[in-house]
């Protein structure tokens, strides 16, 4: 899985959350609650939030399901 995730988001140490939503990965308001909630770790930058290339995979990873798993989700 990681595979994947590291061809799809371009290469770069940080990313802010503007470049994040440009990506269409994350929305900028989902981004700060998930920070908030502590489930996105980030390198502030004087006022600015950065989100790292490999936290943005391991978050990617780790909230990736399988089709078969969620299927009584969509009914």
């Amino acid at each position: 899985m990681f595979e994947k995730y590291d061809m799809l988001i371009p290469k770069g140490v940080l990313f802010n959350l503007k470049e994040i939503e440009e990506m269409k990965i994350l929305k900028t308001d989902m981004a700060k609650k998930l920070i908030y909630n502590n489930e996105l770790e980030v390198v502030k930058i004087g006022k600015k939030i950065h989100i790292s290339r490999n936290e943005l995979i391991r978050f990617l990873v780790a909230n990736t399901i399988m089709a078969d798993d969620c299927k009584g989700e969509l009914e």
